[in-house]
């Protein structure tokens, strides 16, 4: 019997009754079973749909997103079916056009390493002269002896030996174009000897030996040197190319600006931004430093073969290291440049890519207008009729024969819907009616007999007078039942009645049963059904009230969101007996049918049959068991007055 709760008609009526009818059956029944096991409360049901059963949700959620896809509409058939055409063509161009930029950039690349290699090896053979004739002077120099002893030991040969140099150097730097200066210098008289340029003003190589002088002067530096390389070096913002040859105290060695060795590239065609760049080992530019900065330019992020420099990969990169000293040659040519150099089918291939893309929108436009919009009125309608609205019908608008004879069917189909609503709704209110007329005709008799079974009861003690006060109170009571034919009735009726009831149960079980009753004096006109608080406090002092400790009931009433549209009465009812047992209370809150001892708790399921008829569902009643014990029942009821 109880499986049968699970089905989805009573899960739905279920969710209307605790105001969660947009969740899944499926989900609805795993938040109840957490209720009867004690780890959702029955109060916090709409909390408990976020905290206890998320996997749930999003779980329905995914199984309604791929059973849509699985419908596969004609609409979401026709773009997959074009997109099946153009998403291969789309990517062959694609991948042509990457192959053939790929191929060119490899081609030009090698193109340009071996240019590199060239142009390297050519500033290393001038760098190697000169540092041959440094080793060859060094070695069978004789006046570069006397720069070895103080000047005071013998300063007329001194004087001649730097004549003879300075001479020497002047004559011989003539032959190797590619470097500046030619000098000599001793360590003990702190003297340096070099050729003077032409072209060099006397401020520019007197800033020029001061640097030379500093780099002699320091241990580390001429520790350097001894590796017979070249090294950078950064005075006032130029580099400059430097190697040294000792012979104990006196230094020989040349001076080259880095930019002249650069001149030799000047004549490769790298395009307008294309750069021939001399690099240091830590990847400093010893020229057109600037060009690094404006273009985010990181030679050591990449140090791989033909690696991609700049802002967006736009700068090729091909480098060399030089053989003779601490710095590498570095050509960076432009990707525009290399991009020119594709064929003319290259060009026409993009043509193509561009033409089918401008070309998709004005396709679906196409569809939309002939197949998409008409299919998306009739579909548009068809929702709301699924939701009950019957007065929307198709437009006309001038579409395909086909869709016009479809939208003729539905809308045709659609009145005769209407119209058969119409008639099996005033046969439900007929129903209705007749139903909601018995249940309050079953509930009379069952009062009528525990109220004379409790007269009979106090008969036999002879107590005449609480007779005549029960009488009192029963005539009353069943005034009120005799008019209690009416749909509602007012809260303050309804409140007297029952108390009228608690009078004669108080008097019957005297210290063993008290009551209190809390209600707003603005919600006294309030309408609510007849016997429906009564009917819950009937069955609390059936079932809740022993002879072995006293009970107390408790009625509270409030209205709630008074601000917002819909107001509404808040009724609890609580007592301090044992209870609900569990499986009758598993079975209240999935309403199924009670039959323990022939009618026990009838008049519970009356109540909830009348409210679900009466508020048409907007109504919400829980049943649980207190923690510190006792039973308690929760009326949520639209608060409604007499017009």
């Amino acid at each position: 019997m109880r499986n049968k709760a699970y089905e989805v008609g009573t899960i739905r009526r279920l969710q209307v009754e605790k105001g969660l009818v947009n969740v899944h059956p499926k989900c609805y029944i795993e938040i109840q079973t957490l209720a009867i096991e004690g780890e959702v409360a029955l109060s916090t049901y709409p909390n408990a749909i976020a905290s206890a059963v998320p996997t749930c949700i999003r779980g329905v959620v995914i199984i309604h997103i791929i059973h849509r896809f699985a419908n596969q509409s004609i609409r979401f058939k026709l773009i997959i079916g074009f997109l099946v055409f153009v998403i291969p063509l789309l990517s062959l161009l694609l991948f042509n056009n990457n192959y053939a930029i790929h191929v060119v950039r490899d081609q030009v690349a090698n193109s340009n390493e071996n240019l590199t290699t060239l142009y390297m090896d050519q500033i290393d053979r001038n760098l190697e002269e000169v540092d041959k004739y440094l080793r060859i002077t060094a070695a069978f120099e004789s006046d570069l002896l006397p720069l070895g002893i103080a000047e005071e030991e013998d300063r007329d040969q001194y004087n001649f030996a730097k004549i003879n140099l300075f001479n020497k150097l002047e004559k011989d730097v003539a032959n190797y174009k590619s470097i500046d200066l030619l000098f000599a210098y001793s360590a003990v008289n702190e003297d340096l000897i070099t050729n003077h340029p032409p072209e060099m003003t006397s401020e520019q190589l007197k800033k020029i030996k001061k640097g030379i002088t500093a780099q002699l002067q320091d241990k580390q530096k001429l520790n350097d040197y001894r590796s017979g390389k070249w090294f950078a070096h950064n005075i006032n913002g130029q580099y400059y190319l430097t190697n040294v040859k000792s012979i104990g105290n006196v230094y020989i060695g040349g001076w080259v600006e880095a930019s002249k060795l650069m001149v030799p590239l000047s004549l490769l065609e790298l395009g307008q931004d294309g750069r021939a760049i001399l690099i240091t080992d830590n990847m400093e530019p010893m020229n057109d430093d600037n060009f690094f900065e404006e273009n985010h330019i990181d030679p050591d992020a990449e140090r791989g073969r033909s690696a991609l420099l700049g802002k967006q990969g736009k700068y090729l990169q091909v480098s060399k290291q030089s053989g003779q000293g601490n710095f590498s040659l570095l050509i960076l040519i432009p990707y525009s440049t290399i991009l020119e150099r594709l064929p003319d089918l290259q060009r026409v291939s993009s043509l193509v890519l561009v033409g089918l893309l401008a070309m998709l929108p004005f396709f679906y436009i196409f569809l939309r207008h002939i197949i998409l919009l008409p299919m998306n009125r009739i579909v548009m309608v068809m929702r709301r009729v699924r939701d009950g609205n019957l007065e929307h019908r198709v437009e006309k608008h001038p579409v395909s024969y086909e869709f016009a004879l479809m939208n003729d069917v539905f809308n045709s189909m659609v009145d005769q819907i209407k119209q058969l609503k119409i008639n099996v709704y005033e046969e439900q209110l007929l129903s209705q009616r007749a139903e909601l007329k018995h249940l309050q005709l079953q509930i009379n008799p069952h009062f009528f007999l525990n109220s004379l079974n409790t007269i009979y009861n106090l008969a036999q003690f002879k107590n005449y007078q609480l007779i005549q006060e029960m009488s009192s109170y029963l005539i009353q009571y069943m005034r009120f039942m005799f008019q209690s034919n009416m749909k509602f009735v007012s809260l303050e009726d309804e409140l007297a009645h029952t108390r009228n009831y608690l009078h004669i149960q108080a008097m019957r079980f005297h210290e063993g049963f008290t009551y209190d009753i809390d209600s707003p004096p603005s919600a006294a006109n309030a309408k609510v059904p007849p016997l429906i608080i009564q009917t819950f406090v009937e069955n609390t002092v059936k079932h809740a009230i022993t002879m072995d400790e006293p009970i107390r009931l408790s009625i509270e009433i409030e209205v709630a969101g008074a601000e917002a549209d819909k107001p509404f009465l808040n009724i609890v009812i609580t007592d301090t007996g044992n209870g609900f047992p569990d499986d009758i209370l598993r079975d209240l809150q999935l309403d199924n049918a009670i039959d323990t001892e022939g009618r026990e708790h009838i008049g519970i399921w009356n109540a909830r049959r009348r409210l679900r008829l009466l508020y048409e569902g907007e109504a919400k009643l829980m049943l649980s068991n207190q923690a510190a014990g006792g039973a308690k029942i929760a009326m949520r009821l639209p608060l409604l007055f007499e017009e």
